[in-house]
This record gives structure tokens, C-alpha cells and sequence, in this order.
């Protein structure tokens, strides 16, 4: 392969990256441009193709469900049709794998014959290829992620690995018979951009599969009792050498299989030598390493400072659970009292507690008027008429200790207890560590998307490019350590992830970062025609999907409809805010002159995608802007806008 001619260079304006790659001694003569207008042509018929695979099994599964439900009572909620055997599952499944793509295959050759123009610009071989990956994909993506896809999200994860696969396979495949292939049938330009992408992303996903038995035998140690395994006083012991086996194989495949593979597309030059020397090539030599360091220290703040702060929110719910329930010595009886906070409310089964803890009252003790034995006076409630004392302290709490007062450390505290004592150290540390809530954390990383990629986006597309796809390896690599319990990094990295999960990460795999980098970063992977819709994801997601929550909790009223959680004003806050923060982009010459009406319009619709949409946001919103941005010409090509 060589470089195109520097003059016909089809790459956005300001990438800098070496120019697309040719076949050097092809018999037709195909230019970049012209080849990737025909393998997006081809793009298209491969969506069209895996959505019939998909619907097929859809199909496939309601009649095979519908047929054993008619000889079976299964439970609700259950699929009757499924085998419990792990291995027969496998088998069945392989099975309906070679089927389905014998039949597509046959519809292919009917279609041909037919003279009809669909799925023609797809080989016999890139049919069974790319038919064989897709329900592979589906398989691997429903057994690791179990329940972590709706139906949507599982096509589009399925189909992206499917993209990225054929991609590699046709790159391949131009490089080993340069004589016989037509074009580079990439559905990006092939610079060195996209050899490095195809090497971190699927090539981080094959190292999972070949390491796959190491992966698989440190989960199974890992959630094993001790009890139940054969040499348990070896636990720990195999569980560093499966570590130390995935990490040194890791180590072999990314510097030998991946590492010579890239090194062959780049034509003999190494690849990490070609990554340190292209760092250097950037507007100024300063800029790359200067955006790197900026990623590193905003990254190293926002992990350092959310560590201590779940450490420090973890002891002071600790306290709040000790102090919720504290212990009032009433004479040589002791009786548990659990007080009604002023903050967060009355503790939930608190008269229940008490009468439980307390029990009943022994045969032959005396008790007093109230009921408490031995005639101890009994815990009577405060009337909270001092004004002083209404909503804080004891009146708060509608008790009276009265043997506390005469403590020797609290003698300005007449009507001091426990509580109050309790409820001051809370407060105390309520003020200095404030507890988020799981939108708030998981939004708060939204805004640091927008801080992190948006200067990196303007600055230097094509290297945040590159930057993206090895946040994505690294993002894979950190799943295999949470999810396959590797030493000695699992356990810490499980806590900290499982701090920012919602009803939305119910599967076995944790997405939703993976969702957010994906959503801002496929902007500026599909290398667009212009730089506004390279900020679409980033803009999206960082800012419209954060505000719309954030406006829709605080300031919503009016819901969509009553079963939707989503508010009108949180859409418009979402509409509003894109709009906004795209015409600033467009003021300081970041973006061209686009024509903001348009660009209004095409929120408005994402907002209402937004609104109606059970898919994940973070998937699906960037993927529909970009889309509609580019469909419907918002960026003026002729310098004209609105």
C-alpha cells in the first residue's frame, strides 16, 4: 500500500494524519474518496443484512417458545424454550448459527438470480462472514452481558462488532492480494488511524477470547466458597498465578499477534515507535503531549478525589447507622431507643423496634403508670413549645432522658442526650462530605466529558481519534480485571464501579461507561464532512442529556405522560442547551457557520428521542444527531447561515 497524492487528500479539514492509503498495482484505479462512497454504499447493505439475521432469530425464538409452552407449564418470567445444559445450549445454538447463514446465503443467490439489486454488493464470502460473526457476537454479548442489552442495544453492539470485524477482514485481505481486490472496502478512509483503531478494539476483544480459560478459571476460584474447593488453602495462591498468566499473555498477544499485524499494515514501520514521532506532528510539537497531560491530570483528579470521597461517604453512613440507634440508661434498666432524624425522617419500623427490643414486661415486676418495671419513670415525649428547640435537638425528636442532664461534659446542655450528641457529629459530617446521588455521580462524569473532549476535539481532531480508541482497550481491559475478579486489582475496581450503577446496569457487565465513550467518541470515528457534527456526541451527552435531568428533577412538572418519567421541561432544557452551547462553538470559530434553525429542528427531534426512548441514551442520542446533522445539511457548505 502507498500514500495518496497529497493534493486529493479527502481527509477532514484539520486532521492531521498521513493522507488514505492505495492499492499500488490495481487494474482500476479507484481514489480514496470514490472507494469509501462505495463501501458505505456496501455499509448499508450490511445493516439491512444483520437486521434480517436479527429479526430471523427473533422470529425463530417466539415460535420455538410458543411450541413449548403448549406441552410445558413454565413459570412467568421463565423461557421454557432454553436447555439448562451449558453444553447442549452451545450446541443448539451453533446449529441454528450454520443454518440461518446456509439460508441467507440461498436468499443471496435468489436475489442474484432475480436480477434484483439487493445485498449484491456483498461476496458469497463476506456474506458467511460477516452472517457467522453477527450471531457470534449476539451469543458471546447475551451470555457475558446477561440482562445488560434491551433488544436495540443488542443489535446496534452486535452490528458496530460486526463493522469493526469486516473492516479488519477486508484491510486484510487488500494487503495479502493487492492484484485481485478492486479497493480497500474500509467504511472509514484507511490511514493509520483506522489500523490503530482495528488493532486496540477488536484487539483487545480477541486477547479476552484467546485468554478466555484463564479469565473464566479466576472467576469461578474467585466466587467459589473455600469450603467447596479442592485445595483451599491454595486459593489465593491460584488466583495470582491465573492473574500472572493473563497479564504476561497479554503482553504476548499486544506486542506479537497485534503488534506485528499493525506493523505489516503500516508497511515495516513499528508501531509504537510510529505513535511516540506522531505525538510530535501536531500544530506544534507541544500539543499532543500538552493534551495528553491535561487527559492525565483531569483523569488522576476525578479518580483520586471520587476514591476518598466514596471512602469517607462509606464511614460516615457507618456512623449514621450506630448513631441512628442509641442506648438511653434509664436507672439499672437499659432501653433502645431509635430517634427520628430531622434530616432524613422518622426511622422506618421505629415503634416496632423499640416494642421488640424491650419485650414483655416479667410476671411480678412493678411497674410504673407509664409501664416500664420497677417504677423507673418512664421516656416521655417533649413538647416541642420552645421555640428554641422546635425542629432541632430533642424536641425534634419528641424525647426526654432524664438522668443526662446531670453528665459532667455537657453542662450548657440542660436537655442534652445521646442524640443530639449523635445528630451533631452527623451534621459535622454531613457538611464536609456530601453524599451524591447516583444520577448526580454518574452525571458529574458527563460533565467531565465535556471538559475532557470537547478542547481535545477542537484542538486536534485526529489525535483525540486515536485517543478515544485506546480509552476504549483500556475500558476493556479494566472490565476483564472487575468482572473476572483478577488480582490484585478486582475487588477495588468492583467497589469503585458499583458506586455509579442505576436500574439501567442490571446485567452481569457494567456499559454504561463504555455507552458514554462509545456515544462521544463515534463523532469523531465516522469522520464526517465538517467539525460540527465531530461535537455532536460530546455536546449530546455532556451537556443536553445531563441539563435534561437535572432540569427534569428540579424543575420538571409536567411529565410526557403519566407512565413516562420525563418531563417537558427537561427536554426543553435538553433542546435549549445544545443549541446553545453548539451557536458558542460556532462565535469562537471552533465550528463552521451552520444554520441554527436546522440545527434547533434536529435537537428538538433528539429531544424527543430522548423523551420516548427506553434505549440507552448514551448509545443511541449521538448516533441519531450525527445522523440527522448530516442528512439534513445543517452545516452550510457555501458559508451562508442562518
Amino acid at each position: 500500500m502507498t500514500a495518496a497524492d497529497p493534493s486529493g487528500n479527502p481527509m477532514p479539514s484539520g486532521w492531521l494524519v498521513e493522507t488514505p492509503m492505495t492499492l499500488p498495482h490495481s487494474a482500476t484505479v479507484v481514489t480514496p474518496l470514490e472507494a469509501l462512497l462505495l463501501s458505505r454504499r456496501y455499509l448499508v447493505s450490511q445493516a439491512t443484512f444483520c437486521a434480517t439475521i436479527l429479526l430471523v432469530h427473533v422470529c425463530a425464538s417466539w415460535v420455538t417458545e410458543a411450541r413449548h409452552r403448549k406441552k410445558l407449564v413454565v413459570p412467568e418470567g421463565e423461557v421454557s424454550s432454553v436447555p439448562r445444559k451449558e453444553g447442549r445450549r452451545t450446541y443448539l445454538y451453533i446449529l441454528f448459527t450454520v443454518s440461518v447463514t446456509l439460508w441467507i446465503l440461498c436468499v443471496r443467490i435468489a436475489l442474484k438470480e432475480a436480477k434484483l439489486g439487493i445485498w449484491q454488493s456483498m461476496s458469497y464470502f463476506e456474506v458467511v462472514a460477516s452472517a457467522m460473526f453477527f450471531q457470534f457476537s449476539l451469543y458471546i454479548c447475551v451470555r457475558l452481558a446477561h440482562r445488560g442489552f434491551t433488544f436495540g442495544e443488542l443489535g446496534l453492539v452486535a452490528f458496530g462488532a460486526t463493522v469493526l470485524f469486516m473492516e479488519l477482514m477486508n484491510l486484510t485481505i487488500a494487503k495479502l492480494w493487492p492484484l485481485t481486490t478492486p479497493y480497500i472496502k474500509t467504511f472509514r478512509l484507511p490511514t493509520p488511524l483506522l489500523v490503530f483503531q482495528i488493532a486496540l478494539i477488536p484487539g483487545s476483544l480477541l486477547t479476552g477470547f484467546l485468554l478466555s480459560p484463564l479469565l473464566y478459571l479466576s472467576r469461578h476460584i474467585a466466587q467459589r466458597p473455600v469450603r467447596r474447593l479442592r485445595y483451599p488453602q491454595e486459593k489465593q495462591k491460584h488466583r495470582r498465578l491465573l492473574a500472572l498468566g493473563f497479564y504476561v499473555g497479554t503482553l504476548v498477544i499486544v506486542g506479537g499477534l497485534i503488534g506485528l499485524w499493525s506493523r505489516w499494515c503500516l508497511g515495516g514501520r513499528d508501531p509504537w515507535v510510529y505513535v511516540v514521532f506522531w505525538m510530535l506532528e501536531g500544530r506544534n510539537k507541544w500539543t499532543r503531549p500538552a493534551l495528553v497531560a491535561y487527559w492525565a491530570l483531569l483523569i488522576s483528579i476525578s479518580v483520586a478525589g471520587w476514591t476518598r470521597q466514596l471512602a469517607r461517604s462509606k464511614r460516615w453512613r457507618q456512623m449514621n447507622v450506630r448513631g441512628s440507634i442509641h442506648i438511653a440508661n434509664v436507672g439499672m434498666t437499659e432501653t433502645l431507643v431509635a430517634p427520628s432524624s430531622p434530616r432524613y425522617g422518622p426511622v422506618p419500623g421505629q415503634s416496632s423496634f423499640s416494642a421488640m427490643m424491650q419485650g414483655p414486661t416479667p410476671q411480678g415486676v412493678a411497674t410504673n403508670p407509664a409501664g416500664q418495671p420497677g417504677g423507673i419513670p418512664a421516656v416521655a415525649p417533649v413538647e416541642p413549645t420552645d421555640p428554641a428547640l422546635a425542629g432541632e435537638g430533642i424536641a425534634g425528636y419528641g424525647i426526654r432522658l432524664p438522668n443526662l442532664p446531670n453528665l459532667p461534659n455537657l453542662p450548657d446542655l440542660p436537655n442534652a442526650n445521646f442524640s443530639h450528641v449523635a445528630t451533631d457529629l452527623l451534621d459535622a459530617a454531613d457538611k464536609h462530605v456530601p453524599t451524591l446521588s447516583v444520577n448526580a455521580r454518574r452525571k458529574f462524569f458527563h460533565a467531565l466529558a465535556v471538559v475532557m473532549f470537547v478542547p481535545g476535539i477542537a484542538v486536534d481532531a485526529a489525535f483525540t481519534h486515536l485517543a478515544f480508541s485506546g480509552a476504549f482497550a483500556l475500558f476493556t481491559f479494566t472490565e476483564y480485571v472487575r468482572y473476572f475478579a483478577l488480582y490484585p486489582f478486582g475487588a477495588a475496581v468492583h467497589v469503585f464501579m458499583n458506586e455509579f450503577l442505576d436500574s439501567k446496569d442490571g446485567g452481569t457487565a457494567i456499559l454504561s461507561h463504555f455507552y458514554l465513550l462509545t456515544g462521544c467518541a463515534n463523532s469523531v470515528w465516522f469522520e464526517g464532512p465538517s467539525r460540527l457534527p465531530q461535537f455532536t456526541g460530546t455536546l449530546v451527552l455532556g451537556v443536553g442529556d445531563a441539563l435534561a435531568s437535572i432540569v427534569g428533577k428540579r424543575l420538571g412538572r409536567y411529565r410526557w405522560f403519566a407512565a413516562n418519567p420525563k418531563t417537558i421541561e427537561g427536554s426543553a432544557g435538553f433542546v435549549v442547551s445544545v443549541s446553545v452551547c453548539a451557536w458558542l462553538l460556532r462565535v469562537f470559530g471552533t465550528v463552521e457557520v451552520f444554520s441554527i434553525p436546522r440545527f434547533a429542528m434536529v435537537a428538538g427531534l433528539a429531544g424527543g428521542l430522548e423523551a420516548f426512548s427506553v434505549q440507552n441514551d448514551n448509545l443511541t442520542l449521538p448516533l441519531y444527531m450525527w445522523a440527522m446533522v448530516v442528512l439534513l445539511d445543517v452545516v452550510d457548505q457555501n458559508g451562508a447561515g442562518a
